[in-house]
């Protein structure tokens, strides 16, 4: 994240790290280990995000338990491998600290293209039954729809 400081300026220097990165507004994969020129508009937050990445994006809502049957965004991000786990609980019990949520781990294989999804030793289907997600790969234009019921699968993107 690369936030403006300055009072009216509508760029900013950003110092990309080792390793592939991408513009998350346009998509563009970048090299680290440089410096680049980042267009710095009020509406676009000078963002990257690495190679490897797994990002879940949900619904806006106006408020969290707000009822969505949407489903779940997935972008995966090519060019390395990686990992995530999404923690998702009702979010107004303390079931909780019981042991009833969902910790689901996503795990990219970047030379296979392959995203596996599992659930945590332990983790239970919580607060779904089956979870919605669009898996996106970033850089191609198709994303894949699939239903998660908690049994271990694998997906080719």
């Amino acid at each position: 994240v690369a936030p403006v400081t300055a009072a009216g300026a509508h760029e900013r220097v950003v110092c990309l790290p080792e390793g592939a990165w991408y513009d998350f507004w346009t998509h563009a994969r970048l090299q680290g280990v440089r410096e680049i020129t980042a267009a710095a508009e009020l509406s676009t937050l000078p963002l990257y995000v690495k190679a490897g990445s797994i990002v879940p994006l949900g619904p806006v809502k106006q408020y969290a338990t707000e009822p969505s049957s949407a489903a779940l965004d997935v972008y995966v991000y090519p060019g390395a491998d990686g990992r995530f786990a999404l923690y998702e609980d009702d979010g107004v019990s303390m079931e909780h600290t019981r042991g009833v949520f969902s910790l689901l781990e996503m795990e990219w294989h970047d030379d296979a293209r392959r995203l596996s999804l599992k659930l945590a030793e332990g983790s239970r289907m919580q607060p779904f039954t089956t979870r919605r997600l669009v898996l996106h790969l970033v850089g191609e234009e198709a994303a894949k729809l699939v239903t998660f019921d908690g049994t271990p699968v694998q997906h080719t993107l």
